[in-house]
């Protein structure tokens, strides 16, 4: 049985609701947040695979460095997002971008220490 990948499973459902999510900016003609959030939100997910196909420990960090810079970029995007429209609900996407930023970050602080 394989083993379910946290990070790899949340990127993944995650980055179906941001889709949705910039499908209505986009119709609330918010081009530029919209374009903006999704070109950082899917850089996230690539990242992860990226990583999870590292060619060596290290490969595996910096992938994932890049993804935790990247979810550190959508919760900005996020934020404006919720200033500029707060009748959108973004409470949800915050909670999931906080969960991935985290999840991230103990995983770098892991692999950090485990890679002597």
């Amino acid at each position: 049985m394989t083993k379910k990948n946290i990070i790899k499973e949340k990127t993944f459902e995650f980055a179906i609701s941001i889709i949705k999510l910039t499908r209505k900016l986009k119709q609330n003609r918010d081009f530029v947040l919209a374009d903006q959030l999704l070109r950082s939100w899917t850089s996230i997910g690539a990242n992860i695979e990226e990583a999870i196909g590292g060619a060596s420990k290290k490969d595996f960090i910096s992938k994932v460095i890049i993804a935790h810079k990247e979810a550190r970029e959508t919760k900005y995007w996020l934020r404006l997002i919720e200033a500029d429209n707060p009748s959108l609900g973004i409470e949800n996407y915050m909670k999931e971008i906080n969960d991935i930023v985290n999840i991230t970050s103990k995983i770098i602080i892991t692999s950090r220490n485990n890679l002597n």
